[in-house]
């Protein structure tokens, strides 16, 4: 584990494959950033990588600019659809750039995550820090490009990348797109066990069965954890890469608790590809084998691994969430409860804000408008920023009607922008 406080979530983040890097025109590039934007003892730098697509953009058109999350830029790059999408109308500009410390961004390379000397640099400040700089720069290098406006997009823990950016630099970006962002999921901001309850609603509307058997499963596989023979039964059941042991046991279980929610934040309605294959509304996929308590082949139906790979669970390698929730027995099929304080409900706020209200992170999201500028858009039937994936004919409704209103509000703003 790299990152003691993300190893819950991907990003989190999750959008899926939908199109192929060798289709999309761009330019990778670097850029040599400071690893440390507030101090003065730091004088490192390191090169961030950025992509840019611009063959649809003419000067005066705006810059569309994603805030990379906790990942490999490309999984934005290849996924982030309704840039794409939206790029030639708007004749605009996308850029993609990568976040501090994950994929080729790192500061100090291989020696990035070993101690806190180096890994106190991965802080969401550094990072606008850095989207700002680069922004800047850009503007001011690219020939036709010093006063074109720029609107920031993000999902998930990128949207709120995304809006926290048009917050703290609001001379540089004039608004953004911020989707699944969970901006309010702190302590003492959102209700400990909506997560969990909107995870559960989402299981309850296939099946109660479902849900029962999840809810029984975990005293179930605590009981059997408690044996020699009973964690090789689990190893071999489940097919893990390692052997569990006693101390292992509970990241097992944790791991067994990221898998439902990674399904119910995927559940699209029509068959992606991102981490792993998944077929359209997954989740009315798995009930059928948890109700034959067959749990872990409703794994594959998450992991759609070969059957000739020698094993395929590997639960060193959870999900990394950036926001950790904790959760009551009681209202929820989860029994596990993880807590973590932080310091940025007190540092940022929110800004023009989408969520999919089938998507569990909407629960710490911005669900009301809170001012003609501050923009809560709610899209019933949606899952985890789906909005941001490019048009599909197996979009509900909702979807495309979000999609329509978020166009003509960034229309209104750079009309706005550009008659000051």
């Amino acid at each position: 584990m790299k990152l003691i406080w993300i190893i819950l979530m991907s990003n989190l983040c999750l959008i899926d494959c939908i199109r192929n890097t060798s289709s999309l025109e761009y330019k990778t590039l670097y850029f040599k950033q400071k690893v440390d934007h507030f101090g003065y003892a730091n004088s490192d730098v390191y090169m961030q990588r950025y992509i840019v697509a611009d063959k649809h953009w003419r000067p005066g058109g705006p810059m569309f600019f994603y805030t990379g999350n906790e990942g490999d830029i490309f999984m934005f790059v290849n996924n982030t659809g309704l840039m794409w999408d939206w790029a030639q109308e708007f004749k605009a500009m996308l850029v993609f750039a990568e976040h501090r410390y994950y994929g080729n961004s790192t500061p100090y390379g291989n020696r990035s995550y070993d101690k806190l000397q180096y890994l106190g640099y991965l802080t969401s400040e550094q990072a606008l820090a850095d989207f700002a700089t680069l922004i800047t720069y850009l503007k001011s290098t690219i020939k036709g490009a010093a006063g074109i406006p720029v609107v920031a997009f993000g999902g998930s823990y990128g949207g709120m990348l995304s809006a926290w950016l048009r917050l703290k630099y609001p001379h540089i970006v004039i608004g953004a797109l911020s989707s699944s962002g969970p901006l309010l999921q702190f302590t003492g901001l959102t209700p400990c066990g909506i997560f969990s309850q909107i995870v559960t609603k989402d299981f309850q509307q296939v099946s109660s069965t479902c849900v029962q058997l999840i809810r029984d499963s975990w005293p179930a596989v605590r009981r059997v954890g408690k044996t020699s023979e009973g964690l090789k039964w689990l190893t071999t059941r489940f097919n893990l890469c390692a052997s569990l042991t006693h101390e292992s046991l509970e990241d097992f279980i944790l791991w067994l608790r990221e898998t439902w929610t990674f399904l119910a934040m995927t559940d699209y309605p029509y068959p992606t590809s991102f981490l792993v294959p998944l077929p359209a509304y997954p989740i009315k996929v798995s009930p059928g084998d948890i109700v034959t308590r067959n749990i872990s082949s409703s794994m594959a139906v998450k992991t759609s691994i070969a059957a000739t790979e020698v094993c395929k669970l590997n639960i060193s390698e959870p999900f990394r969430l950036v926001v950790v929730r904790k959760s009551k027995d009681r209202d929820t099929m989860y029994r596990l409860v993880v807590v973590r304080k932080s310091k940025v409900s007190d540092t940022f706020c929110w800004i023009f804000y989408s969520n999919g209200l089938l998507d569990p992170w909407s629960g710490g999201g911005i669900l009301k408008s809170l001012s003609e500028s501050l923009v809560a858009i709610t899209i019933p039937g949606a899952t985890h920023h789906l909005d941001l994936r490019s048009a599909n004919s197996a979009d509900p409704p909702t979807v495309i009607k979000a999609r329509l209103l978020e166009k003509m509000i960034i229309k209104k703003w750079l009309h706005q922008a550009r008659s000051l």
